[in-house]
């Protein structure tokens, strides 16, 4: 939701050295590429941007860095084992770290969380004493993550995390929504006035996703490639597509294909396990993360792309980025029947009847034997994604969400005291 709100005034030079200062904890930066996208467009829009996050394993592994005129100050993480009490302990050293560096970093004025975690308010309410405006970026619904993810039903942990979720809609100014599921929660669960809430939908960044001439070989001399790009945790249904394939080869007789598998994630080892439990070892192959100049060959090459996600609470209402790159290369796509994956996709994709294997498997089959549709699909993906699902509308959304917040409200970076009467740090 835009609104009527011009933020003109917010990034022009009457009001100089506006400083944002954007805090992560799920993925370091610019490894999250919404994340990024947020910052360049904030930095083109005249802000000067600081991002907190942790440090990546392979990539983004410097504390300090400065890139394209983003300053980014990273942390130690160790990412959580042992479930609920291992996010606890994560959560806590992560927030322990954000304050820390908040303190380095100095005067802002515009504070914005990005979530997971709904406890970044605690950081982002200290800076809103000295000031600054809250803006929560809403990046996933963590009672529907929690409610997937764990099989622990509507427990004690559930009924504080949407405590955490109630106190972190009440401490922004504006709340910035991936999409009209997730706004929609915003008002009517967190009492959100709807000029409040803007949708800055992640779109792909094109310039990263440019088809490429496909390469045979990667088909490792099948007549046909199947893709998979994304994040393998428990909710995110690659188990679901491993299934899939085997009723693809021992009930429809098909074995005229390669499958492969981009990325990494805390099932990776379960997801490897079970491609071999289903006897899908020489046709299944599992890359972990690559650089993007491979993950490019092989989109360009695959000729059905996979998007696995079961329903569940929570991948119902959520945006699959992993559809959008897929419609961004021309792929089609292979989806279960969610309703924002028919938001988004649209007839770029066909879609099974929810957690429906062998129905998925079935539609695999129908996408490789019609080339016709599938150059048909591939086409109306690129142009969704080039057309209103372009990074561009949600630019000018995001600056309006920022014009939003800071709507009468002196530059606290620029010299004079904050809302407290006390003078910036220094």
């Amino acid at each position: 939701m835009l609104g009527d709100t011009s933020f003109g005034d917010t990034v022009s030079g009457d009001r100089p050295d506006r400083r944002a200062l954007i805090l992560v904890e799920n993925l370091s930066v610019p490894f999250d590429r919404r994340v990024w996208q947020e910052c360049t467009t904030l930095r083109d829009a005249g802000w000067k941007v600081h991002v907190i996050c942790p440090q990546g394993t392979k990539r983004d592994t410097e504390p300090e860095a400065e890139i394209d005129g983003v300053r980014i100050h990273r942390y130690p993480l160790r990412a959580a084992t042992g479930g609920p009490v291992g996010y606890l302990r994560e959560y806590g050293s992560a927030l322990w770290h954000t304050a820390r560096l908040a303190r380095k970093v100095g005067p802002v004025d515009v504070v914005h969380a990005c979530n997971p975690p709904d406890l970044l308010f605690l950081a982002a309410r200290w800076l809103k004493r000295r000031g600054a405006r809250f803006v929560f970026d809403q990046h996933d619904l963590v009672p529907e993550l929690y409610l997937s993810r764990f099989d622990r039903g509507k427990d004690l942990l559930y009924r504080a995390v949407c405590a955490l979720e109630r106190r972190t809609y009440r401490a922004a100014d504006v709340v910035l929504a991936t999409n009209e599921s997730y706004r929609d929660v915003a008002i009517r669960r967190g009492g959100r006035r709807p000029e409040d809430v803007f949708v800055v939908r992640s779109a792909p960044a094109v310039d990263r996703f440019q088809p490429v001439p496909p390469e045979p070989e990667l088909k490792r001399g099948k007549p046909h490639l199947l893709c998979y790009l994304g994040v393998m945790g428990p909710q995110d249904g690659v188990d679901y597509a491993l299934r899939a394939l085997a009723e693809l080869r021992d009930k429809l007789g098909r074995t005229d294909w390669h499958a492969v598998f981009v990325g990494g994630g805390d099932a990776f080892d379960a997801m490897v396990k079970l491609s071999r439990q289903l006897g899908l070892s020489e046709q299944v192959q599992f890359t972990g993360r690559i650089p993007d100049a491979d993950l490019v060959r092989y989109l360009s090459t695959a000729d059905v792309c996979l998007s696995p996600d079961p329903r569940n609470p929570l991948n119902d209402v959520s945006t699959m980025n992993k559809v959008l790159e897929y419609m961004a290369m021309g792929r089609p796509i292979v989806s279960f029947d969610l309703r924002e994956a028919r938001v988004s996709a649209g007839e770029a994709a066909v879609y099974a009847p929810a957690n429906d294997e062998a129905e998925f498997a079935g539609l695999i089959e129908l996408l490789l034997d019609d080339p016709e549709k599938r150059a048909r699909m591939g086409k109306i993906g690129q142009e969704r994604v080039s057309g209103p699902l372009s990074w561009r509308n949600s630019q000018a959304a995001l600056l309006a969400a920022y014009a939003a917040a800071c709507r009468d409200h002196a530059p606290v970076s620029a010299g004079g005291p904050d809302r407290a009467g006390r003078k910036p740090l220094r």
